[in-house]
């Protein structure tokens, strides 16, 4: 089948893996205190995460509006396209791209057009990205690709870990007491995605631990990990992600480990020194 992907700026992907798959992103925007950036290929992660740092003020995130996936739409010549988003119950993105959807099959009743929710960010989104690329390559049924895609779904899997809790407090995602008493004990929680929220899964002291704990569990959440790639992406903590990485190697045999970059948006909210894992 020939296809289109389409993503929002919450699948982290380096540039060069973006354009050697031929995916269209439709990005975030993220304001810190009145400076806005662009989740694009022109933001300046460092800026980002040095802005972050320096005040007291909640980061603010935008999605996509529908016309901005509109505008992408329009853009692509084949027949069959998918949009990958974050999960709807992390962000509208999800019903932004469903709008634009609809409105753009109205326009265009010969061309197909379906919106995946990842149940997911960050590099769970794009270790579901990166299965849906198998299945199309594979599936000629437009149908049943989505079947096959909706099983990948439900069999995807996030964690992350942060090394700052401190977005997560600005932001009220952490009582403000509970997070500056974790903070002083150096409490460092690792989560889960569990149909599309974010839960907790375990509590350590210390992130180093927390990361070792977190490749011990793997084992446990999952039996076929011989068969699946391991997506690292890492928040300006290239050292750890390569320790993880290294970590994981001794215990288990994935076909493959691929660590990136966040992009702007998982930067915003993994923060400084974050690290998420999807398979």
């Amino acid at each position: 089948m020939k296809y289109k992907i389409i993503a929002d700026t919450a699948c982290d992907l380096s540039k060069e893996l973006q354009e050697e798959l031929n995916i269209s992103y439709v990005p975030f925007k993220i304001t810190v205190e009145n400076k806005e950036f662009i989740d694009d290929d022109n933001i300046d992660i460092k800026e980002l995460i040095e802005d972050m740092g320096n005040t007291e003020m909640p980061i603010k995130t935008a999605c996509p509006a529908p016309f901005d996936y509109l505008q992408e739409l329009e853009k692509v010549e084949e027949d069959n396209i998918f949009i990958i988003t974050i999960s709807k119950h992390l962000s509208a993105s999800y019903n932004s791209a469903n709008i634009a959807a609809n409105e753009f099959k109205e326009k265009n009743p010969n061309k197909n057009v379906y919106v995946v929710d990842s149940e997911s960010a960050s590099a769970g989104e794009t270790s579901l990205l990166f299965k849906m690329i198998d299945i199309l390559d594979k599936e000629d049924d437009f149908d049943l690709a989505i079947g096959k895609i909706t099983e990948a779904v439900k069999n995807n899997i996030t964690f992350f870990v942060l090394e700052s809790l401190d977005n997560l407090i600005k932001n009220g995602r952490i009582k403000k007491v509970s997070g500056l008493i974790a903070n002083v004990l150096n409490i460092r929680p690792i989560m889960h995605g569990v149909e599309g929220d974010i839960k907790l899964y375990e509590m350590n002291r210390g992130f180093k631990r927390a990361l070792s704990k977190l490749a011990d569990s793997l084992g446990k959440v999952c039996d076929d990990l011989e068969e699946r790639v391991l997506f690292i992406s890492h928040a300006d903590a290239l050292e750890k992600a390569n320790e993880f990485k290294e970590k994981v190697k001794e215990l288990y045999n994935f076909k493959d480990i691929v660590i990136i970059h966040t992009k702007g948006l998982s930067t915003g909210y993994a923060d400084h020194g974050g690290i998420v894992i999807g398979f």
